[in-house]
C-alpha cells in the first residue's frame, strides 16, 4: 500500500482537536452540528453542498467523509458528479472574474 500525505485513519481522529483547546473545539463541533441539522435544507441538500464544497477546498478528509454520508443518504453517483462541476464552476468563474483586477491594474500602470 502506497503512503500518502493524507492518512484516511486521520478522519476517526478529527474529534480529538478539543484535547488541546476544549472551549474552542467544543464550540465548533456544536455549530458544526448545528448547521447540519435540517432546516430550510435538508441533510441531504446540505450534504450534497458539502461534498462540492470539499471539493473546491480540496479537503480529502472531508471528500471521503461526505461521500459516505451521501451514499447512506441515498445521493447517487450522478448527483455528486453534478455537484461537483457546479463547484467547480464557481471556482473557476471566481478565478477568471479577478482577471478584471488584473486587466484595471494593467490599464492603470500603462497609461
Amino acid at each position: 500500500m502506497s503512503k500518502t500525505y493524507y492518512d484516511p485513519a486521520d478522519l476517526r481522529k478529527f474529534g480529538n482537536i478539543s484535547e488541546w483547546n476544549e472551549e474552542l473545539g467544543t464550540k465548533f463541533f456544536d455549530y458544526y452540528g448545528k448547521v447540519f441539522e435540517e432546516g430550510a435544507l435538508s441533510a441531504r441538500e446540505k450534504s450534497l453542498i458539502a461534498l462540492a464544497v470539499s471539493h473546491v477546498v480540496q479537503c480529502p478528509y472531508c471528500i471521503d467523509a461526505y461521500t459516505k454520508d451521501g451514499l447512506q443518504r441515498g445521493i447517487d453517483k450522478k448527483e455528486m458528479m453534478e455537484a461537483v462541476h457546479v463547484g467547480a464552476a464557481i471556482k473557476s468563474g471566481a478565478t477568471l472574474v479577478h482577471g478584471v483586477q488584473m486587466m484595471n491594474k494593467y490599464d492603470k500602470l500603462s497609461m
